[in-house]
């Protein structure tokens, strides 16, 4: 697609990029305030107790503590994204190895710790439930008794036990699909615990002034969102807390959580003296909020042809011990379950369920890696099962124009054949296969998905000076992806200027009402037309003023090339006004910049995008160890504002995949997590990246600016999928259980050969 762009369309390099990479930039740990403490929690040894006494006598005669507290100290309140379900510190139990049981604030860490080690507690162990599967059962441990006292509960409760909500989809009759199909197949898949692994862990700082004012510093996306929960918490009107924006050191869904805020707010009240907690990652692994869990069922009936006709899906995510990390409590990526296929007779049910492990939140495209995972790997069982290949059989069944998805939406200009096509294509799926070589085979393996942005609400407002220069203000919080210098590049486009004309100025969350943030891949559908509309209004006030200024019409006035074009009469040229020029004279007029302003709620889109990915990869029967050799990626795009941006997201989210595919698990034993180091917990390295093709898939039907399409969660989706196909294609065993280790093929494939 040829752009018509001058600055959108262009590989702009990132406006933060200089001060991350010499160490300028500014994340939470950095933040010091005088008289600044540090703030540390006791945490839990078991994963489910009673907490029969607790002395911190010791721990307070420790010179250098200036406060030590328990659950008897706070108010009795619960906390959370939407359910509020977990308290800021254990109150007569702790339900998890990691949960906070009281904390310290101290001159220092060393005495922090120290006095950690003081505080004595009695504790009586309960029994524990860690199987989401037994944790349904009738007979299992019912860890929140008053569960149907919480706020933000889903509506009609579950009636099942220890289950927190239940979401149900369907379409036609499933029972008389299964009846008119010719085969059934049903399979159940599993997806391990995995933490979003971003190199900054979680910290806060936390202030509280001789009013009661709250001044915060946090490396949280959604600080609106952390600002109304944490002032029903605290009992504290929102207009008395304000939130300072920082850089992000990484999300990938795991930093729009409260985590230890609510907890370094009653530090701070009671030591007088601004608070810092930052979280090891011996606590990131051990008590932050990794991706779920699960365990997933499907069963799908068939014709002879080849034509899905019923399908049923069981998808039960273990959410550990709270259900307080997830924005909307339960997770909508499983009306996934179906896939991006025709298939008229359909029922997913959702089940997310307490046990005594971490509690889980959000990861990059909830829940969709695991669902994805189960049905791409369903759907070439099934291919294979009937003699299909397994593209011809995606073909036969994927939806185009006019089809209901498997749960009846209706989307629009959905391209989801040309997307696996054109993976096919770049990856040679019709060609000659790579043959295997002494003990190694070879083998490819496909998966398509798809995602749709996220809707929300953004304010921006654009400033113009006496030299044109242009101020962007915004209190969206970059995490890392780039958005500001893509919000950049859309202010230049419309006013025609350098990008290096405009900047950006993060504010806090006194600049405006309300900004629903990063995530669900809406950024730039939500905040890019947020700022469109904001340079619109800027463009409207310059050209009036020309207009009256010149005694011009308006509407024959346009800017180009950093001028303002007056049109002529026919057959005379226009008049040419350089825009700094433009500029100063309004900003004298008018004693002041000159202004644009937009506030907007982006609804939910009716386009979404699909992924398809092609893996190769060496497979040694001897060993079960894997090698990737290469992942062709296509995404169906609109138009692709910054280049080298989209790439760096397309092969961020490639190698991320990879790593859920092959190594990455946060591995747990009744509870007690094992890996916690980044030694321990495994992810890729320069080594273990293949090679990596890029098909993009260009159409005029993106939703956001331009018609441009999100693509910041797409890429980590169909990998695990397309992986566990490919090592079925090479060597015949079917894994079924995330990560695929060389451990797990080697035993497939030796029972294989005893069967």
């Amino acid at each position: 697609m040829v752009s018509s762009y001058s600055v959108v369309g262009r590989s702009v390099t990132r406006g933060e990029g200089p001060d991350k990479v010499s160490g300028n930039a500014t994340y939470a740990a950095d933040v010091m305030l005088p008289g600044l403490l540090t703030g540390k929690a006791l945490r839990s040894p078991y994963p489910h107790a009673r907490i029969v006494k607790i002395d911190i006598s010791r721990a307070l005669a420790v010179p250098g503590v200036h406060a030590v507290i328990t659950a008897q100290d706070l108010p009795d309140r619960r906390v959370g994204r939407l359910l509020r379900d977990i308290p800021v510190l254990a109150r007569g139990r702790v339900l998890f190895v990691g949960e906070k049981v009281a904390a310290v604030a101290a001159e220092d860490s060393d005495t922090a710790e120290e006095a950690l080690l003081l505080i004595d507690v009695e504790y009586e162990e309960l029994p524990a439930v860690y199987d989401p599967l037994e944790a349904m059962e009738p007979g299992a441990v019912v860890l929140h008794p008053d569960l149907a006292s919480y706020q933000g509960l889903p509506q009609p409760a579950s009636s099942i036990n220890n289950v927190f909500a239940h979401n149900s989809w369907s379409k036609g009759d499933l029972d008389q699909g299964f009846r008119e199909a010719d085969r059934i197949f049903e399979n159940t898949f599993t997806a391990q615990l995995m933490h979003q692994a971003y190199i900054e862990p979680h910290a806060c700082i936390i202030r509280v002034d001789d009013s009661g004012r709250v001044e915060g510093w946090v490396n949280n996306k959604g600080p609106f969102n952390l600002r109304a929960q944490v002032s029903a918490v605290w009992d504290l009107p929102q207009d008395q807390i304000t939130f300072n924006p920082l850089s992000i050191g990484g999300d990938f869904g795991g930093k729009g959580s409260f985590m230890d805020v609510p907890l370094c707010y009653h530090l701070a009240r009671r030591s007088g003296r601004p608070v810092k907690m930052v979280m090891s990652y011996i606590e990131e692994l051990m008590a932050g909020n990794p991706r779920h869990p699960a365990i997933i069922t499907l069963k799908t009936g068939v014709k002879s042809d080849g034509t899905l006709w019923a399908h049923q899906a069981k998808a039960v995510f273990n959410s550990g011990a709270y259900g307080a990390f997830k924005p909307r409590v339960t997770l909508g990526g499983a009306d996934r379950a179906g896939g991006p296929y025709v298939i008229p007779n359909v029922a997913i049910d959702s089940y997310m369920v307490y046990t005594n492990n971490v509690p889980c939140g959000h990861m990059r495209a909830p829940a969709k890696p695991q669902i994805t995972f189960a049905v791409e790997s369903h759907m070439d069982m099934i291919a294979r099962e009937m003699g299909f290949d397994p593209l011809e059989f995606r073909l036969r069944n994927l939806m185009h124009d006019g089809d209901l998805s498997p749960t009846g939406a209706a989307w629009k200009d959905i391209r989801a054949e040309e997307t696996l096509r054109g993976a096919a294509q770049a990856a040679g799926w019709d060609g000659p296969r790579a043959n295997a070589s002494g003990n190694v085979h070879v083998g490819l393996g496909i998966a398509i998905s798809d995602q749709p942005p996220g809707a929300g609400q953004s304010a921006a407002k654009v400033t113009m000076d006496d030299s044109a220069k242009v101020v962007l203000h915004m209190s969206l919080w970059d995490t890392g992806t780039g958005a500001h210098t893509i919000l950049r590049q859309v202010v230049a486009e419309e006013l025609t200027i350098p990008v290096e004309d405009v900047s950006i100025v993060a504010e806090d969350t006194n600049a405006v009402e309300f900004e629903s943030g990063p995530g669900g891949s809406r950024v730039t559908y939500t905040a890019g037309q947020t700022v469109l509309g904001a340079v619109t209004d800027l463009k409207n006030k310059l050209t009036t003023f020309a207009g009256e200024l010149f005694d011009h019409p308006q509407d024959q006035i346009r800017l180009q090339e950093g001028r303002v074009i007056l049109e002529g009469p026919a057959g005379q040229g226009p008049q040419e006004v350089p825009l700094p020029e433009l500029a100063a004279r309004a900003v004298d007029a008018t004693e002041g910049e000159i202004t644009g302003e937009f506030t907007f709620t982006a609804p939910p889109s009716q386009v979404t995008g699909f992924s398809a990915q092609v893996a190769e990869v060496e497979v040694d029967p001897e060993t079960g160890q894997i090698k990737v050799n290469k992942i062709v990626s296509a995404h169906d795009v609109g138009m692709v504002l910054n280049p080298m941006a989209h790439q760096g997201q397309v092969e961020g989210g490639v190698i991320q995949g990879l790593g859920y595919a092959l190594m990455e698990e946060i591995t747990t034993q009744d509870g007690r997590i094992s890996s916690l180091s980044l030694g321990d917990y495994k992810i890729p390295t320069i080594q273990d990246i293949p090679e990596l093709e890029t098909v993009l898939v260009q159409s005029n039907s993106g939703p956001a600016p331009y018609d441009s399409k999100g693509i910041g969660e797409s890429s980590n989706v169909p990998v695990a999928g397309a992986i566990a196909n490919a090592v079925h294609d090479a060597i015949g065993v079917r894994i079924t259980d995330l990560p695929i280790t060389a451990e797990k093929v080697l035993k497939a494939l030796r029972s294989q050969a005893t069967n």
